[in-house]
């Protein structure tokens, strides 16, 4: 963790000539406050999205968080300054995470190696010497290492049809050789942290 945040770590390279949103907990109204970040301060401007999915679900967020003049909350460097939760100040403001109402979701792949090795030690269920004849029987049908095993090919789609003649095949294998880049719930609704 930061020993001290920094709006110059904090704010991205446009700086605040970008839009910028964010969610604080300001004591003075006991609660989160849906926040426009400007060069003058941080703004509350709850009173024109209740809340940060409003704001994003808007057809013209960039425009309406520009516009909303909102209440002064603070500075930003004061509010980064308090945010650390082990020398915060609980009657000064400080950032929350950027969510709320919003599921988080998050894209990317698994390394088809790691994901595999899951798959091969769930099936040889802790014996090594099955896990290392089922790793075997892998490389074999790939012609290779499983390290360079590249998700969509035509070896990772053959494979894919043995593991499922096999048993072996696992959903959770698709998103490490498949096609698709995997799209997936990293966080329910009201569960981040700041």
């Amino acid at each position: 963790m930061l020993e001290k945040m920094t709006v110059e770590a904090t704010l991205p390279a446009a700086g605040y000539d970008a839009a910028l949103a964010g969610r604080v907990w300001d004591p003075n109204v006991g609660g989160p406050c849906v926040a426009a970040i400007r060069a003058d301060g941080v703004f509350d401007v709850t009173e024109t999205c209740a809340t940060m999915s409003d704001l994003t679900a808007h057809a013209e967020a960039v425009g309406l968080l520009k516009s909303s003049e909102g209440r002064r909350i603070g500075d930003l460097d004061a509010i980064l300054a308090n945010t650390p939760e082990g020398s915060r100040k609980s009657d000064t403001p400080w950032l929350l995470a950027p969510t709320d109402l919003q599921a988080i979701k998050a894209a990317g792949v698994t390394f088809p190696k790691s994901m595999l090795e899951r798959v091969i030690e769930e099936q040889a269920k802790g014996a090594p010497e099955k896990a290392e004849s089922i790793r075997a029987e892998v490389q074999a049908l790939i012609g290779g290492d499983l390290g360079d095993l590249k998700p969509g090919s035509k070896e990772a789609m053959a494979l894919k049809e043995a593991l499922i003649a096999q048993g072996a095949w696992s959903q959770y294998l698709e998103v490490g050789i498949g096609e698709d880049a995997e799209i997936f719930t990293k966080a329910q609704p009201m569960s981040a942290v700041g």
